[in-house]
């Protein structure tokens, strides 16, 4: 729990609040005491939202689907104002630990503890059935564990059996993982009960193994399993449970046994105030949470928004709004204008030891462009700090080159890692490879810096030393909506997500479709179309005759020059957009005319920018040409670097090499006005702001049009 800022109140519908349980991008939650002493936790909308008719439908909706489920094991709401100026809802609060969290700690759960999860949590289920609902989204982290027996929480995406989703076909509602496969092909319209029930095989099988039952991984993938593939359930060796998840887990909804008949069939005995139910370590994880809430005072002192924090939290969900939290950053300090001195050599002493700021990046493989750029912005920004007059100290560039494979990726990790001349780390270029070399970087304590992997999560836990110098896909949907949405002809947002694009094209797609309502009152038609798809005439068709009036694009450069042709075939002259990965020469030529019009938001800045200017002129100078996508990125990172390693080793006197876990801290509570934008990091250490950049195609090339468009104040 967080203490709470001086922008929280005080009280909220009869509660006095006592502290922050967490945050999203539409609202916080806290814990509070109503004045009879009862704790509860309190969702709060921001106001921003509390305006928008949509949401508060929406949100209308989750309060009445809580109030409608009637069962020991569920949650219950307390309280709720769904009108007022500042919408909340209150439910019981559950001292007790997440499934996940008590997995992840303690281990796979004993059969006897397996056998009353699934018995109490078909009760559950069957009092959510029971009230016309579906709830769409059981998963070990939806589950709270306490003495007594186990908690089903959250219906923020709970809906009637039959209703008509808010969210449309082919898009999935729900958590990879954790879903069924009518979710994963259906996008949730076709969900009814007996999806929860598979849900609940997969919640299961994973406190009875420590996994889920079809993997990991990217999204796709794993929904792909989910449809086609037998759940892996070699580790559950008891066979009444074994023969139990297997029919859970059945791939046609008729086949699974409805939740009403699970209570039947599971013959464990409820845990009637016993921890008896738990290992003695999980329970053990109940009780310290239990007594923490005794503990708990009147009423938390609040901190200041400046406050430094000792360390990084651990990474939280950005599904809910397809955005990061927002924490202030303290201690800041804002330093760019001493890079830009003149003067001195910047040769090392004789014998003196280096200073070596890191590039792991891709210089000769998928992403080599991208690799080489980042590679000259470094070095262009240690050359610059190396010539300035009466330097503190002296700076080395050492790069690695891994490929953009992930064994490689790993041996770079360990080489900079090793070598304790390397203060900081600056890359890698992919996604798949920043992902496999955190590990090794938490462990050395070692800064590494990313300006180019955009993931919304990595699946490594421990990132201490991780900063994503980038706007995450999840931040890019926005500037998007606002682009297409927000005008006065577009009503219906045509979304178009190709499965070509991968990860960060599902990420995108999902959450555009997702957000649009959310920001905006207008509506969206998806449809998803399968890798390697040729003829794209129909699914245009489809799209313009469900009345989308704007277009967007979540694939690949070549999907993308289709459906430009496919478009410029019909009489559509409405906006239309891809992203950025897509923007590529090969668009160009193989759109052909069609591309004219089109635009693109990416996380990158552009040589023409005002405020890349002079950095684009010392690139021409040093390297006698135009800096390429990603460069300015990688100079402000180098720049970012320096800036907090000469805070630390002071500027007088005989600088001192800061130690890596204090440059963590330092860049963790910076703040450094770049080329491309301010960097400050909350507490996951990924970027805050959203800053994107607005392109498009004129006259057959891409051209730079400015900062794209943001939320108003």
């Amino acid at each position: 729990m967080e203490r709470l800022r001086p922008s929280d109140p005080a009280r909220i519908g009869g509660h006095r609040l006592l502290g922050r349980l967490g945050a999203g991008g539409m609202g916080v939650v806290y814990l509070g005491r109503t004045d009879a002493g009862a704790l509860a936790a309190i969702k709060v909308i921001l106001p921003e939202y509390a305006a928008d008719e949509d949401f508060c439908t929406r949100f209308r909706r989750e309060v009445e689907a809580a109030r409608r489920v009637d069962s020991p094991w569920a949650v219950p709401v307390t309280g709720a104002d769904t009108e007022g100026e500042q919408p909340w809802l209150a439910t019981a609060f559950v001292p007790g630990p997440a499934l996940s969290e008590a997995v992840a700690r303690c281990g796979p759960l004993p059969v006897r503890s397996v056998r009353v999860l699934g018995r109490l949590l078909s009760r559950a289920l069957a009092a959510v059935h029971t009230a016309g609902l579906v709830h769409r989204d059981v998963k070990p982290g939806n589950v709270l564990l306490t003495v007594d027996g186990p908690r089903l929480i959250d219906f923020g995406i709970a809906r009637a059996a039959d209703a008509t989703a808010l969210t449309a076909t082919d898009l999935v509602v729900g958590t990879p993982g954790f879903l069924s496969p009518e979710q994963a092909t259906g996008g949730g319209t076709e969900a009814g009960p007996a999806s929860d029930v598979f849900s609940l095989g997969c919640l299961l099988a994973y406190a009875a193994t420590g996994r889920p039952p079809f993997g990991s991984g990217a999204v796709d993938a794993l929904l792909y399993r989910t449809v086609h593939d037998a759940p892996d359930l070699d580790a559950v060796e008891d066979p009444e449970l074994l023969a139990l998840l297997a029919d859970l887990l059945a791939k046609e909804p008729g086949e699974r046994p409805t939740a009403a008949e699970l209570d039947a069939r599971i013959a464990e005995d409820a845990p009637n105030g016993s921890t008896a139910w738990l290992p003695a370590d999980v329970a053990a994880l109940v009780a310290e949470r239990s007594a923490a809430m005794l503990d708990l005072p009147g009423i938390d002192p609040t901190v200041a928004e400046d406050t430094p924090q000792p360390g990084p939290g651990r990474r939280r969900a950005l599904l809910l709004a397809g955005a990061g939290l927002v924490v202030a950053a303290g201690g800041g300090f804002a330093v760019r204008e001493w890079l830009s001195d003149e003067g001195g050599s910047g040769t090392a002493k004789s014998g003196e030891r280096a200073w070596i700021i890191g590039v792991q990046a891709d210089l000769s493989g998928p992403r080599k462009a991208a690799g080489q750029a980042q590679e000259r912005g470094v070095r262009l920004a240690v050359e610059e700090f190396n010539a300035r007059a009466g330097k503190p100290f002296t700076l080395t560039v050492k790069v690695l080159d891994d490929g953009g494979d992930t064994t490689r990726a790993v041996k770079a990790a360990d080489r900079f890692a090793r070598d304790r001349d390397v203060l900081a780390v600056v890359g890698p270029t992919g996604d798949r490879t920043t992902e496999a070399v955190l590990g090794a970087y938490d462990e050395a304590m070692l800064p590494v810096i990313t300006v180019s992997s955009l993931q919304i999560t990595y699946a490594a836990r421990s990132k201490k030393s991780f900063f994503q110098a980038v706007p995450a896909d999840a931040v890019l949907a926005q500037p998007i909506i606002r682009r297409l949405v927000l005008r006065p002809d577009v009503e219906r947002l045509g979304v178009l997500l190709d499965r070509a694009g991968g990860q960060p094209a599902y990420q995108v797609g999902y959450l555009t479709n997702m957000v649009t309502g959310q920001i905006t009152t207008g509506t969206t038609y998806p449809r998803v179309i399968p890798a390697g798809t040729q003829d794209l005439a129909p699914v245009i068709e489809d799209m313009l005759a469900h009345a989308s009036d704007a277009f967007f694009y979540a694939g690949d450069a070549a999907g993308a020059a289709r459906t430009a042709r496919a478009l410029a075939a019909t009489a559509f002259k409405g906006p239309r957009m891809a992203m950025h990965t897509a923007m590529e020469a090969r668009f160009l030529k193989d759109a052909g005319p069609a591309a004219e019009g089109w635009e693109f938001t990416a996380p990158y800045t552009d040589a023409t920018a005002p405020a890349a200017r002079k950095f684009a002129a010392a690139h021409r100078a040093e390297y006698k040409q135009a800096p390429a996508r990603w460069a300015a990125e990688a100079y402000d990172a180098a720049g970012l670097v320096m800036a907090a390693v000469t805070a630390l080793a002071g500027r007088t006197g005989t600088p001192k090499r800061p130690a890596r876990a204090a440059l963590v801290a330092r860049i963790a509570a910076s703040t450094y006005k770049g080329v491309a934008r301010t960097y400050a990091f909350d507490e996951d250490h990924q970027l805050k702001g959203s800053d994107a950049y607005l392109y498009g195609v004129r006259d057959g090339r891409f051209v730079h049009f400015g900062a794209a468009p943001k939320a108003t104040a």
